[in-house]
């Protein structure tokens, strides 16, 4: 490629990013999902997941907003908590989605550290002007009730101290479904793509009265 041709090439693209921001309504919401897995695709086809199926239906009710995932496959609490500075500076959201928590009781890490991160992004990302929406998990039963009723009790607790919104529980209607293994991966662990509508449907109710 010559001179002339890397000038031309590097015009068209400036002319793209402008054309996609223009497309983007200024003063519109910034929808900031911070996840783990479940909320990264893993596992899917790029596109499959709950979070693209959130983006197709604000654009089917013509909400003119922007979505962006920053989910990372394996992150806990603390791995959100260090990332989230930077990301609430870098795209100032007007609304944070937090989908944190899962991986901190597969790997058996203390409630007290979840819930105290939980609070301190959740106090950070309203400090920044956004509103959160807290996304709730539940651990199997093998976890034992106690534990299980003390890890599902994290959620709602900072959320009712902080006032956020709630999505009681992500994986409702796939995980305590009467044959769950239909709508998981092969490791039954993650959800399949026939259930990210499911986790779409959980959440949206929760997350459109936000953003009126």
């Amino acid at each position: 490629m010559n001179r002339r041709d890397c000038i031309a090439s590097v015009v068209l693209t400036c002319a793209a990013w402008a054309s996609h921001a223009q497309a983007t309504p200024a003063g519109g919401p910034s929808i900031l999902v911070v996840g783990d897995s479940i909320s990264a695709e893993y596992g899917l086809a790029r596109g499959t997941g709950w979070v693209t199926l959130l983006e197709k239906q604000l654009a089917a009710d013509k909400v003119p907003a922007r979505v962006v995932n920053a989910s990372v496959s394996g992150d806990t609490t603390s791995g959100g908590r260090s990332r989230l500075p930077a990301l609430l500076k870098s795209h100032q959201p007007t609304h944070v989605i937090l989908e944190l928590g899962a991986n901190d009781a597969l790997r058996g890490l203390a409630l007290k550290n979840t819930e105290d991160n939980l609070a301190w992004m959740t106090e950070q990302a309203q400090k920044a002007g956004a509103k959160v929406t807290l996304v709730g998990m539940q651990v199997p039963p093998n976890y034992g009730a106690r534990y299980g009723e003390q890890f599902a009790g994290v959620f709602p607790a900072v959320a009712r101290k902080y006032g956020t919104a709630l999505v009681p529980f992500l994986l409702k209607g796939v995980a305590d479904d009467p044959d769950p293994t239909r709508w998981f991966q092969a490791d039954r662990i993650h959800p399949s793509v026939q259930a990210q509508p499911r986790l779409l449907a959980n959440v949206w109710p929760v997350l459109k009265p936000q953003l009126k």
